[in-house]
């Protein structure tokens, strides 16, 4: 009988990365995410790593929709037939010649994506993938017309997306393919912008997100990267910003568009880091740069629908002796005493407030925040938010019992106590195996 191979010694933090990234894994399942490309992607060897990260996606039971660009694939159509480019305002003017290479570039293009996604390799990420694609004729356009007095010819907008026919496609199990090309009612074929398709895509689909893979991440004034951003922060960084690239720049501001119209979050990341996708959306600290309507954090009262994902953040601190075992059953009695802080819908950290009215005091109870977002300020953002809440309901005391972080409760102005200066219900209670210490401030 062969041998079982022993576990490695990094297998510890193999389990608890696997664990970390559960939460999105189930916040992700059956969303709706565009995933938006310039077609310089394609023709670069790390094209094929980024389709093993969108199969992987595939397989979690993302719907990924995919719009490439293609203007590179354009330039080479016209530099074969001697032709040359002419654009306004960053925008082709597609002439008929022009038109002619938009429709064999996009062309194949399509049938270069679809050949490396639908890619089976043994041994490779997508060995037995069994993944489809699915394109097709989902674009209504319409000319842009004539602007400042230049004629774009057959450069379109987007006038319509056929959601039910992308719809469709998802339902089937597919990835779907969307090319920046479409056709109008007459019959015309029109060149569009992969950017302005990608927005009208997410938005008509009302996607849980859109990803723009740039050439450069978001930074700041100082050069910095600024791994999140409000709508109107992007805004002042747009008007400012002296370290976006062109590329950065136009995402940036679609992104912000596509936000504002009901997209619920936008990111930007680099094509050029390899697994850049993956780190962005199953890590904390992600690789990029996130786009939201509003603030990404929040810090609000639980409710019912916020058991599981308490449970699956104090199990482990449970088991190991931190906090006392609560259970499903009492934890659904007691979440209205629960706070939870949540990024981009994923719970990092939560805490309970226990009052005792008689004696006008409060329990700071399951303070947690996961090992992977702590040292970013949450525990005290938590703690402030108990303190907070016990003052205005009137009491004048908080305090906590603990048997491994006294140290920093007495770094936020609690003070060791003895057991008689508890409550009395709460001293009932109180547990002398566990010999947890007592402490206590002023709210």
């Amino acid at each position: 009988m062969q041998k079982k191979p022993t576990p490695g010694s990094n297998a510890p933090q193999f389990v608890a990365w696997f664990r970390s990234v559960a939460p999105y894994f189930h916040a992700f399942r059956g969303k709706t995410f565009v995933v938006a490309f310039g077609g310089e992607l394609v023709d670069r060897a790390r094209f094929f790593e980024f389709a093993h990260d969108l199969n992987l996606l595939h397989s979690a039971g993302i719907r990924v929709v995919l719009v490439h660009g293609s203007r590179p694939q354009i330039e080479a159509q016209l530099k074969q037939r001697k032709a040359r480019s002419r654009y306004h305002n960053g925008l082709r003017i597609t002439d008929p010649v022009a038109l002619e290479c938009v429709k064999e570039a996009v062309g194949l293009l399509r049938v270069e994506i679809d050949a490396v996604l639908s890619q089976g390799l043994p041994n490779s990420p997508m060995g037995g993938a069994a993944i489809n694609t699915a394109s097709g004729n989902f674009i209504t356009a319409q000319p842009l017309g004539v602007h400042n007095g230049i004629d774009y010819q057959y450069t379109g907008s987007v006038r319509k997306i056929d959601v039910a026919a992308v719809r469709g496609c998802l339902d089937a199990g597919n990835i779907v393919i969307v090319s920046p090309i479409g056709n109008s009612p007459t019959g015309e074929v029109f060149n569009l912008a992969m950017e302005d398709v990608a927005v009208a895509t997410a938005k008509a689909l009302v996607a849980d997100k859109l990803i723009f893979l740039s050439d450069a991440p978001v930074q700041d004034n100082n050069g910095k990267p600024v791994p999140e951003l409000s709508a109107d922060r992007a805004d002042v960084l747009l008007a400012s910003g002296e370290h976006l690239t062109d590329d950065t720049r136009l995402y940036l501001a679609h992104a912000v568009e596509a936000v504002r119209a009901g997209v619920r979050r936008a990111h930007l990341v680099s094509h050029k880091v390899d697994g850049s996708i993956l780190i962005e959306l199953f890590t904390h600290d992600g690789s990029g740069s996130i786009i939201t309507s509003g603030e990404l954090e929040q810090l609000r009262t639980a409710t019912i629908d916020d058991v599981g994902g308490i449970l699956q953040l104090i199990e482990p601190l449970e088991e190991d002796g931190t906090l006392v075992r609560r259970g499903r059953e009492r934890l659904e009695r007691e979440i209205s005493r629960f706070f939870v802080l949540e990024h981009d819908g994923v719970i990092l950290g939560c805490a309970a407030l226990y009052p005792f009215p008689k004696d006008r005091a409060g329990e700071l109870a399951c303070l947690a925040v996961r090992p992977e977002a702590r040292g970013n300020g949450y525990g005290d953002k938590l703690a402030d938010a108990i303190c907070d809440n016990a003052r205005k309901m009137g009491m004048k005391r908080i305090f906590v019992l603990t048997t491994r972080a006294m140290h920093w409760f007495v770094e936020r102005e609690f003070r060791e106590v003895t057991i008689d200066k508890l409550p009395a219900e709460r001293k009932a209670l109180y547990n002398l195996q566990r010999r947890s210490h007592v402490l206590m401030r002023s709210v």
